[in-house]
């Protein structure tokens, strides 16, 4: 029997597709530690995102609400101060929060948005700014400046705590050897000379990789970002264990890698043979979407951009590159929640503690011969791991696989099941274990996607907004502008190769899904506040 009141270590990686793990099939990648957890605990085949961007589904993850809901729509809007999340609840509940690594929830650089400001016609009259921002509210505008690069160049910076109801942070947010934060801080103070040289201007290129944004970095594996969250990790949880023993903690351990730019340090960068990796099924495809084909021919035309974010179109060996590189940034990661878990067991909260493995988005690394994450809702970047293990390992009835369908607002809502704790009023997402912990189906017969773009690319003219429909067997997607969207068949095209929007023997499935699509809106509209009144 566990204990009522269990603690919460959760681990969670950047843009990491499912099947880039030992337990989820892949014979390649090495990835013992976190396969341990799932042979301990349960391991769901059909999680996915909300929303296919770290900003959104982060938050999303933190609250248990649609990005259309809690309002970050997109990257680089920040999650409102007023929000309520899971580290709220359990704060108050009297358990003790933390957050090291990256946490995203507010924008990251100091870039304009690439939504044009809207233009009023001739002879109308625009609301003024002051206007706005005295309705916005009265929080002080600089506390949604807090995870700005800009802002931590400032030596006295530091974020305002609680955060989104984390008690302690410790901030390493970007990527790859390009962080900032209190990482950057750290570095400065005891690797000064490692931290002039860090980042892609300083980075060394392998004649032997063509793939753009990889280069090897002059951090050694233990300067890394992806050891100092682990090491930071683990001293939290011995000074925790020293000053709060028998206080209940929920800890979340967030990982910068394997997000691209790829630069696996040390060791890990030859880790993986290139040659050696397979590309995926999808790659040499002839008959790919206008979507993909619009990609392809902007890197013919060498347009496309390579060094940023957004989406590219891959050759075949760049792709095999890349996908070696990353695997030795997963592998580097799964070392390092093996020695988290060491510490978890040598300070004894093993017993006690549920372990949670996630990611906040995948990355299409290939699938159609694309790269990174978009609006292209293939089951690469849409799905993602995730693994519940309960505390000192799973018996037998806690020990499986699920093949119910997931979504990342359940998250919150299981993380306060198992706490014991009511989920605020206006909270989505459904509980996948009981108050003891045991396996509890979620109930869902489809999981909605929701995408906003500020970009207006892909053959669109406008911003690409797309919203998406996935049942246990097939996935479509709608998009706001133009006259065609995506419907495969998961079960005999798990490729997702063929689409089957424009085939006359699929209006009735189409239109079944598009039912289907109008009423989850529906069912994921706002219900917060509650009504006070009758009328």
């Amino acid at each position: 029997m566990t204990a009522a009141r269990p603690n919460f270590l959760i681990f969670i990686t950047d843009q990491h597709r499912a099947n880039h793990l030992g337990c989820y099939g892949n014979p390649i990648v090495r990835t013992p530690h976190i396969d341990q957890l799932a042979g301990d605990g349960m391991r769901f085949e059909r999680a996915y995102v909300a929303n296919p961007v770290c900003m959104p589904n982060r938050s999303s993850m933190l609250t248990g609400r649609m990005p259309s809901v809690h309002g970050v729509r997109g990257n680089g809007i920040p999650l409102p101060l007023e929000t309520v999340t899971f580290a709220d609840l359990l704060a108050e509940s009297g358990y003790r929060t933390a957050l090291i690594g990256k946490s995203h929830f507010q924008p990251l650089e100091d870039h304009p948005s690439m939504l044009p400001p809207p233009v009023p016609e001739p002879g109308i009259s625009s609301p003024s700014a002051s206007l706005a921002e005295a309705r916005r509210g009265t929080v002080d505008p600089a506390l949604y400046r807090q995870e700005l690069r800009s802002s931590w160049e400032n030596p006295d910076h530091r974020l305002r705590l609680p955060y989104y109801g984390f008690q302690e942070v410790v901030y390493c947010n970007n990527h790859a050897d390009e962080c900032f934060g209190d990482y950057l801080r750290w570095l400065q103070r005891e690797h000064p000379e490692a931290a002039a040289r860090m980042g892609r201007e300083h980075g060394l290129r392998d004649p032997r990789y063509v793939a753009p944004q990889a280069w090897r970095t002059h951090l050694d594996e233990e300067a890394y970002p992806t050891h100092y969250v682990a090491s930071q990790t683990t001293a939290w949880l011995e000074r925790h264990a020293r000053q709060r023993p028998g206080q209940p903690f929920a800890l979340v351990c967030s990982f910068p890698d394997p997000h691209h730019p790829w630069t696996p340090p040390g060791r890990y960068w030859d880790m993986y043979d290139p040659a050696a990796m397979p590309l995926p099924e999808s790659m040499a495809h002839a008959d790919q979407p206008r979507h993909v084909r619009w990609l392809r021919e902007e890197r013919q035309r060498g347009q496309a951009a390579l060094d940023g974010p957004r989406l590219f179109a891959a050759s075949e060996r760049e792709v095999r590159e890349m996908i070696a590189l990353t695997y030795g940034m997963i592998t580097n990661v799964d070392d390092r929640i093996g020695m988290v878990m060491q510490t978890l067991r040598a300070v004894g909260a093993d017993e006690n503690t549920v372990v949670v493995f996630t990611s906040d988005h995948g990355d299409l690394m290939g699938d159609h011969g694309i790269m990174l994450k978009g609006p292209l809702h293939y089951q690469g970047l849409v799905r993602v791991p995730l693994i519940w293990r309960e505390p000192g390992g799973a018996p037998a009835r806690q020990s499986c696989t699920r093949d119910d369908l997931a979504s990342a607002i359940d998250l919150p809502a299981s993380i306060l099941q198992r706490a014991g704790i009511m989920p605020p009023n206006g909270s989505q997402g459904r509980p996948l274990v009981t108050r003891q912990g045991a396996p509890r189906a979620s109930g869902r017969d489809a999981v909605l996607i929701e995408e906003n773009q500020q970009r207006a690319f892909l053959g669109f003219d406008q911003p690409v907004k797309v919203r998406t429909v996935v049942t246990s067997s097939h996935r479509m997607s709608v998009f706001a502008e133009g006259d065609w969207g995506e419907l495969y068949d998961l079960e005999r095209d798990p490729h997702e190769l063929r689409n089957l929007w424009d085939q006359p023997e699929a209006c009735a499935l189409k239109l079944e899904l598009m039912t289907r699509l109008v009423k989850l809106q529906i069912e994921h509209a706002e219900t917060s506040p509650r009504p006070a009144h009758r009328a």
